[in-house]
């Protein structure tokens, strides 16, 4: 909702007489929440419920995190405006008696949260004295379930803290070489009805180009591994120049094998970069490791 209203209060700032109005419901991913992410499915589990509501017309756009947003959309909708990006980064937080800590001098067995099977892997592979517990619920109910002394520290995104006023339980921003952030992390997608012109003119003043060729080419990177983001995938881009520049890493399940590698290209050709990137991490060993995992990730019937 905090996404949501800014993205209404920014249209309504950029065209002077428009009125956005704002309709909530509840996902898949919203509604299911003692069954850990990977095991109900990753294709459009925060998405699905308003597509449908926009192939009906009932709505004209949905705004979206972008690492929730597919990357094949459904047919008649496509991926209209990238907003600016807030700090992708992975974070801790932790509970008040772990406060003199960092992530890498944690105490043996100390329980830390997270939900995302990339932020796992990867963490995994570089503290395996730690131990690691699914959590679910939004910030403020993890958050909550911190404090209370159910983790001793959580995983959670800098922009989704920094979006909600509560950037003051950063506790530490993890460094890239340890994490690598999820696709699209920190950045908002409106999709829309791929034929409504007028639609897309007003939304595309949100557009910002940066982000978009960041977000372009590490979604191409993505889709060429089929992957979602449910799957140990993570990726770190920049703009250098007139280059857009990728990094990717596939990484198993238990943490033990992690392969990452570097990739860059012209930026008005970021899909290239990102299928290029994804090619070389498939020579390397990425397809046998993410082969492996789809059969043990698939949601249940």
């Amino acid at each position: 909702m905090v996404q949501t209203n800014w993205v209404k209060a920014e249209l309504e700032k950029a065209h002077p007489g428009l009125q956005v109005s704002v309709e909530t419901m509840a996902t898949q991913g919203d509604k299911v929440l003692d069954v850990a992410l990977a095991k109900i499915g990753d294709k459009g589990l925060f998405t699905k419920e308003l597509e449908a509501r926009m192939l009906l017309g009932e709505a004209e756009i949905a705004v979206h995190s972008l690492k929730d947003l597919p990357t094949a959309l459904p047919e008649g909708l496509m991926l209209g405006c990238i907003t600016a990006r807030e700090d992708p980064a992975d974070v801790l937080a932790v509970n008040g008696r772990f406060s003199q800590y960092r992530l890498e001098t944690m105490p043996e067995g100390s329980r830390i949260g997270t939900s995302s099977l990339r932020r796992l892997a990867q963490l995994r592979y570089h503290y395996p004295h730690l131990v690691f517990k699914d959590v679910r619920g939004n910030v403020l109910t993890r958050l909550e379930k911190l404090d209370a002394g159910l983790y001793d520290g959580l995983i959670l995104a800098a922009a989704g803290l920094e979006r909600l006023g509560l950037a003051r339980r950063i506790h530490q921003v993890i460094a890239p070489e340890i994490s690598l952030h999820a696709v699209g992390q920190g950045a908002l997608g409106i999709e829309c009805v791929a034929d409504n012109q007028e639609v897309l003119e007003q939304i595309r003043v949100l557009n910002h180009g940066a982000t978009r060729d960041r977000c372009l080419a590490e979604r191409a990177f993505l889709r060429e591994l089929e992957g979602g983001c449910q799957v140990p995938i993570g990726v770190n881009s920049a703009i250098n120049g007139e280059d857009v520049v990728l990094t990717g890493m596939v990484a198993s399940l238990d943490g033990q094998t992690l392969i990452r590698d570097q990739c860059h290209g012209p930026r008005h050709t970021p899909e290239v970069v990102g299928q290029q990137l994804a090619l070389a991490l498939k020579d390397q060993g990425a397809a046998a490791i993410l082969e492996e995992i789809f059969a043990t990730v698939r949601p249940e019937a």
